[in-house]
C-alpha cells in the first residue's frame, strides 16, 4: 500500500468587529482579485497561528491587535476551499473601539466596514466564517 502526502498551507483569518461591522479587504491579487475577503494569510514559520493573525491584520489594514485579545472561532479544513491547493485557516474573532480607522495596506486594494450580519458575498469560504463569529457573538450564554 502506498501513502499519498498532500501540500497543506497553514493560515490564520480574521473576523475583527467595530460597532457591528465586520472588516473586509478588497483582494488585490487572484484567486478572486477584485472580492471582498476577510484579513489573512500564511502562518510564518516558528509562528502560531494567533500570531500570524494579529500580523497579517496589521500589514493589511493597519488595525493593530494584540494577539491575546483574539478569540478562536474555528478551523476551516475542507478540501476544494481554494482554488490554490490545499489550505488549512484558524479563524479568530476580536472586537475593536468604534474608533478604530483601517486602511489599505499590503495585500488589499481596498478596505471596507460591512454589517456582520449580513456582509455581502466573500471570496472562498469566509461568509461560513463569519457567519460562524456572529453565532459566536449572539450566542444566549
Amino acid at each position: 500500500m502506498s501513502e499519498i502526502f498532500e501540500t497543506i498551507r497553514y493560515t490564520a483569518d480574521v473576523v475583527c468587529i467595530r460597532d457591528g461591522a465586520v472588516l473586509l479587504i478588497e483582494r488585490g491579487w487572484p484567486p478572486h482579485e477584485g472580492q471582498f475577503a476577510l484579513p489573512g494569510g500564511h502562518v510564518d514559520p516558528g509562528e502560531t497561528s494567533r500570531t500570524a493573525a494579529a500580523r497579517e491584520l496589521l500589514e493589511e489594514t493597519g488595525v493593530d491587535v494584540d494577539p491575546d485579545d483574539m478569540r478562536l472561532i474555528g478551523v476551516w479544513d475542507a478540501p476544494g476551499r481554494d482554488p490554490r491547493g490545499r489550505y488549512v485557516t484558524v479563524a479568530y474573532l476580536v472586537t475593536v473601539p468604534a474608533d478604530t480607522d483601517a486602511r489599505a495596506g499590503d495585500d488589499a486594494a481596498a478596505t471596507r466596514w460591512v454589517p456582520l450580519h449580513n456582509p455581502g458575498a466573500l471570496a472562498f469560504d469566509h461568509n461560513e466564517i463569519v457567519t460562524a463569529a456572529w453565532l459566536q457573538e449572539n450566542a444566549p450564554f
